[in-house]
């Protein structure tokens, strides 16, 4: 259903209509000589002529815009002669300009009707009782409006400037989650398919060994189930250390042969750093299980200079097809997060497939 559109913008609010008010300026000349009934009656169908007039103007632009201040003027200088009572149309012909643009053509208008009032006054000898408030209040009533309109278009403006940045902070986060998932989900479900396809062939030869894989496949879901819970709740439960048990305890299971190479002292890492490095060998070794013939994997973290370097590798059968290196989404994602944390991550297929990742030790 369409809803007729209001006849003055909510951007203005309510204040438009109390301006109405202002009309019975046109009273006062009763207050200090007698009213016609001629005078009257013209006086309200000038009101009827100009209250359209008005209306008109809050949903104009351009050259419709501009007709409605002049048409408003001149009804103020009609009436000059007669009821000073008509600089109130001079007045409301001052406030329209001001939502002329840009902003110089709304003074320039402002300039030309004060010299049009100016120049009527002295043609027709008009009383000052016209003059005063049309020059006077009309524009300042103008300056004041432009002003106004200025400041409510910044203000417009800063609303979009801030729904834009809402809705890129909406996409972010989607983005974010998206690669959470990934990143929690793909390993996870790429064991159980492997353990459930091996429990599957020893169903008949190894019922028990089928039977043990099937509980690491059970306690496998498990884990990932907790894992997706601790996303949603923002926390991460497992730290790299953690991690790097688990893909070594996945990888050994598959028949890869794990090497590891840590620092002395471990040392301890900030929450970012951490997580991005745990996150980094999981994809790894996802990628390992996924696509490779991996017997042998080195895994090896160590300081250089201002950076930690996280180096895993793993050997390629000798009848491997080496295809061009394309990043998937979880190594896109990985990308994102370690050029957010000034690092970087290379990758080469050779006569190995290696993964090495630089991340700023001062994160760390």
């Amino acid at each position: 259903m369409h809803l007729p559109s209001p006849l003055i913008p909510e951007r203005y609010g309510k204040a438009p209509y109390f301006w109405l008010l202002s009309l019975v300026i046109f009273g006062w000349k009763a207050l200090y000589t007698r009213m016609e009934m001629t005078e009257i009656g013209l006086i309200l169908l000038s009101i009827c002529a100009f209250l359209p007039i008005y209306f008109l103007s809050f949903n104009s632009t351009g050259k419709r815009l501009m007709a409605c201040v002049f048409a408003t003027l001149a009804l103020g200088l009609i009436w000059a002669p007669w009821n000073g009572g008509g600089s109130t149309f001079c007045i409301f012909a001052a406030a329209m300009a001001s939502r002329i643009t840009p902003e110089r053509r709304a003074y320039q208008t402002l300039g030309f009707a004060g010299l049009l009032i100016i120049t009527c006054t002295l043609l027709l000898n008009l009383q000052p009782f016209f003059w005063i408030p049309a020059l006077l209040f009309g524009t300042t009533a103008g300056v004041s409006a432009v002003i106004g309109e200025k400041m409510l278009r910044s203000k417009e403006d800063l609303l979009r400037k801030q729904e834009e940045v809402e809705y890129l902070a909406t996409i972010a986060e989607r983005e974010r989650i998206a690669r959470d998932m990934h990143d929690l989900l793909g390993h996870s479900l790429s064991v159980i398919a492997l353990k459930a396809e091996l429990a599957r062939k020893l169903m008949q030869r190894a019922p028990e060994q089928a039977e043990q894989e099937i509980r690491d496949v059970e306690k496998t879901a498990r884990d990932a189930l907790a894992e997706v819970r601790a996303a949603i709740t923002g926390y991460r439960s497992t730290g790299f250390a953690h991690e790097l048990r688990q893909a070594c305890a996945t990888l050994e299971s598959s028949g890869v042969q794990c090497q590891i190479q840590m620092p002395a002292n471990f040392p301890a890492l900030s929450a970012a750093t951490e997580n991005i490095l745990a996150l980094l060998l999981r994809e790894a070794a996802t990628n390992i299980l996924r696509h490779g013939k991996a017997t042998q994997c080195h895994i090896r973290l160590e300081q250089q200079a201002a950076q930690w370097v996280l180096s895993i590798c793993n050997d390629l059968p000798q009848d491997a097809q080496y295809q061009p290196v394309r990043d998937g989404n979880g190594l896109r994602g990985m990308r994102e997060r370690l050029a957010y944390l000034n690092g970087n991550i290379d990758i080469r297929c050779e006569d190995q497939w290696k993964i090495r990742a630089t991340l700023a030790r001062d994160f760390a």
